[in-house]
């Protein structure tokens, strides 16, 4: 499953209405927030959101961005999670 990064989401499927996406927006000069994230129920128990999620940290990690988790399952993951636990701002 391809994981496409869009303007402020990365997603799965159709741009317009995917199957999988997560959202963020600009919260600062070096913060993003992620504020949405939903995984259409035939792909949900298959470890999308959270592969979503990762796609997220891994894009603050390359351009020096801490995060602020809005969306409550993206919170959940990064408090788990020692290593992305040092993004949350």
């Amino acid at each position: 499953m391809e994981i496409i990064q869009g303007n402020n989401k990365f997603y799965i499927g159709d741009a317009t209405h995917p199957d999988a996406e997560i959202t963020f927006q600009p919260a600062g000069q070096d913060t993003i927030a992620i504020d949405h994230t939903f995984t259409d129920p035939k792909l949900r128990g298959q470890g999308v959101a959270k592969a979503l999620v990762l796609k997220v940290t891994d894009y603050a990690k390359a351009n020096n961005l801490k995060i602020i988790p809005l969306c409550s399952y993206a919170r959940v993951v990064m408090e788990r999670d020692e290593d992305l636990k040092t993004l949350i701002k």
